[in-house]
């Protein structure tokens, strides 16, 4: 029943919104509904820590404590940002940047995405997996190019474009699947069910499943933002709305990562080796040092960011690539801090790209001056997310630095050196930016900053004391794909 609110309810919202998105009220409802999802999601997790893990609708769903920590996840952050967006895309609104049919497009699709993520994580079946990504893709196309200027037309016609590509390439993956499982399981959407093929995955062809496996890194990889697959996600940050660089950063990436570590699981225990493992390392390490590189060149912020969420699920793909408890607890807590936090630093820089009139750097100054609250997020949230104790974002990287250095030292060089760069890359452009003179004006309505400081919050008490019943739910997660 529990899965039936958590999909039903992200759907009637789309379908409401699609009608009403242009009213007045709309932002209302569209807080209303992600509310009403995150209390689905948060019994569904009291639910599964509980009894475990379940399946729904004959075995078309399936749930357990990995999946039900990024539903959770998901929600949360959906619900902050439905927060956030409500005077956000009133100022839009008022600068004349959208229009009310524009406005009814905004909250409707973002509800479908929403449900497309939500669909993406619960399902048991490979094939609607595959259906849910595709779907999740189409409905952020139209809100990057929500703008409708060139350069957000273009950067939308690129995530497209590319987002395509790879899932095409994610589809002969998963036919591959289903052709080493046939001969095991026989026909039948039997054989795209994840609980049954984990089963009997030490039977699974190992040749066609190695196969199979690249084909899914490559395509869903194009989704996760992995170098050389990661050029569409720049853009897409920077041209369109703020709520939604918050939620491809803070939501969909994670979701794309997660298809690729539930086939991870199936590929290792057909072949009994580290071949899926050494691929993740090899791409998250690159990922790390190519998007560090490339952050000391930008000159637009959201572009910054952007090229600094590529570079932490090129982290976060080097600790399930690692394998183990301890990594795969690593990589999960990572997912979540830097989920908090850089939805959170976008939060903060939306407020402030209204503020100034611009995305360049160079044309942004004292922030903490005219609205010390966006100041100090902005400061803040690029701290934590630079790894600063005592924020989560440190602990976790310290965790996987450690697991590195004992099992794979060769990579240790490689992630300090990555680290370092992004460190200073971000401090020396985020620094002059908060403070100095003030460039800024007064907005219309007052910003949503309890979102920011919220999840500030919670990346801070992470680094200083994870509750038990949160640590509990890790571990059982960490079993589950370690």
């Amino acid at each position: 029943m529990e899965i039936v609110w958590v999909l039903g309810v992200p759907l009637l919202g789309s379908a409401l919104l699609a009608l009403l998105g242009h009213k007045r009220y709309a932002p209302e409802i569209n807080i209303v509904f992600s509310l009403a999802t995150l209390v689905a999601a948060a019994l569904l997790v009291v639910r599964v820590i509980g009894s475990g893990p379940m399946t729904a609708f004959d075995e078309q769903f399936f749930v357990d404590p990995f999946n039900v920590f990024l539903v959770a996840l998901t929600c949360l952050v959906g619900f902050t940002t439905a927060v956030f967006s409500r005077p956000y895309m009133r100022v839009e609104e008022e600068h004349g940047r959208v229009t009310a049919v524009r406005l009814r497009l905004y909250h409707g699709a973002y509800q479908l995405f929403m449900f497309t993520m939500l669909v993406t994580l619960l399902t048991n079946n490979l094939g609607i997996l595959w259906v849910a990504m595709e779907g999740a893709t189409l409905s952020t196309v139209l809100l990057v190019s929500l703008y409708r200027t060139p350069a957000s037309i273009e950067a939308a016609w690129k995530y497209f474009i590319l987002c395509g590509v790879g899932l095409a390439q994610a589809l002969f993956g998963t036919i591959l699947i289903y052709f080493a499982a046939e001969k095991v399981l026989g026909g039948g959407t039997v054989s795209l069910l994840w609980t049954q093929l984990y089963e009997v995955r030490h039977q699974l062809e190992p040749t066609v499943m190695s196969l199979a496996f690249v084909f899914l890194l490559v395509g869903y990889g194009t989704k996760v933002g992995l170098v050389p697959l990661h050029n569409w996600l720049p853009d897409a940050h920077a041209e369109g709305p703020t709520p939604i660089s918050a939620v491809l950063s803070g939501l969909l990436l994670n979701v794309a990562l997660y298809a690729v570590i539930r086939s991870k699981v199936l590929v290792d225990g057909a072949l009994g080796t580290e071949f899926t493992g050494q691929l993740m390392m090899g791409f998250g390490l690159l990922t790390v040092v190519v998007a560090a590189l490339f952050l000391s060149r930008q000159r637009d912020i959201k572009r910054l960011f952007g090229y600094s969420s590529i570079e932490h699920m090129g982290i976060i793909t080097f600790a399930f690539g690692m394998g183990g408890k301890v990594a795969a607890y690593a990589g999960l807590l990572h997912m979540t801090v830097h989920s908090l936090t850089k939805s959170g630093i976008f939060f903060a820089v939306g407020h402030a790209v209204q503020k100034t009139g611009t995305q360049n750097m160079a044309d942004i100054r004292g922030l903490i001056e005219r609205n010390p609250t966006i100041g100090w997020g902005l400061a803040l949230g690029s701290l934590a997310i630079l790894g600063v104790p005592p924020f989560g974002v440190f602990t976790s990287e310290f965790m996987i630095l450690t697991t590195a250095m004992h099992e794979h030292p060769w990579a240790t060089p490689f992630l300090l050196f990555g680290l370092a760069v992004a460190f200073a890359a971000i401090f020396g452009k985020v620094q002059p930016m908060v403070f100095g003179q003030s460039n800024a004006r007064r907005l219309p309505h007052q910003p949503a900053l309890l979102p920011v400081f919220l999840h500030l919050l919670l990346v801070l008490m992470l680094g200083l004391y994870i509750p038990p019943y949160l640590d509990q739910w890790y571990r059982q997660a960490a079993a589950l794909i370690g």
